[in-house]
Parts: structure tokens; sequence; C-alpha cells
């Protein structure tokens, strides 16, 4: 005969488990949300800090260039391995949206050119960053960092850290959408 007390007692150690669960998860989601927002901190927000720079292919770039169509600002460096992560995403990203990539602190011209080289990256439209200007003008403290600008020259969206093709996609959309709403 099954004893009483311990068929009683089981639906209470399950919703015991699952609670215990969902709280792990909840402190999980917390502590990842906290990092996050530490790792924003430093970020320039609101109007993108106007800059003047030269390409890769020798053509100057600055802000207004990219004025009509929100577009990414993506600081990325030759050394970190989880902007690796992010080359396909970002790749396939520039065939509907316009990116302009920042080697942060990744060397001369000729050592970022044969990194994207053997990356198979070379499309992306890249300022060398060797000194960190551009990056201190924008908080840059670790990459990856992307900023999603809208066509005025305004920061909508950062992110710090691993991000995917989507998320950065939704978010250029929602860019996109409110410029022709605030019109």
């Amino acid at each position: 005969m099954p004893d009483k007390e311990n068929t009683i007692h089981q639906p209470v150690k399950k919703k015991r488990r699952w609670l215990i669960l969902l709280l792990e998860v909840l402190l999980i989601i917390g502590i990842i949300f906290g990092i996050r927002a530490w790792q924003q901190k430093d970020l320039v927000s609101g109007e993108a800090p106007s800059f003047q720079s030269v390409m890769l292919d020798g053509k100057t770039v600055n802000l207004e260039d990219y004025r009509g169509k929100p577009f990414i600002l993506h600081f990325w460096a030759s050394w970190c391995p989880f902007c690796k992560f992010e080359e396909e995403g970002m790749t396939e990203i520039q065939q509907d949206w316009p990116i302009l990539s920042v080697a942060y602190q990744s060397g001369d011209k000729t050592e970022v050119t044969k990194h994207m080289q053997e990356r198979g990256i070379e499309s992306w439209p890249t300022i060398v960053d060797k000194d960190n200007r551009l990056g201190d003008l924008f908080g840059v403290k670790g990459v990856p960092t992307s900023y999603i600008i809208d066509g005025k020259g305004n920061i909508r969206f950062t992110e710090v850290g691993l991000t995917s093709g989507w998320g950065l996609r939704a978010r250029l959309w929602w860019a996109d959408k409110f410029k022709k709403e605030s019109k």
C-alpha cells in the first residue's frame, strides 16, 4: 500500500522545485540586464557626435553622409573573439541597411585590411581607429559595440557585447519607423 504522506507531499515538492527554478531564471536575467546596463553607462546618447574620418578605401566619411536612413555604427576589433560571431550577421544586414564599421585598436590600415580579407568582411565600409579617437568620442570601452543611428543623426539604440542580427534589424526598422512618424 502506498504511503499516504509521501503521495500528498509530491505535488508540493514539484511546485517548490518549479518556484526555485523560476527564481533562479529571474535572478540570471536580472544579472544579465545589470551587466548590460553597466556596460552601456558611458556610451553617448541623444544626438550622435559629428565626426570626419578617412575610410580604408581612402574616401572621407562623416556622419552627415548617412542622413536619411537609419544605419549601424559598429565598433569591432581584430583581436575580439566575440566580434567574429557577429560578422556574418553584419554582412547580411549590410545588404539591406547601411553599416559603417570602426576597427577599434586593431592596428594600422595594412593590418586591418589583411584581417578583413582573411575574415571575408572586406565589403564593410571601415574606419581604422588605431588610437581610439572615435571610440573615445562615442564612449566605447569594449567591443563589439553597435549604435543604431536614425536618419536624422540621433542615437536610437546601443548594444554592447554579442547581439543577434534579427535584434539589430528590429532596431533599425524601429528607428526608421520612428523617423517617419516624427515628420
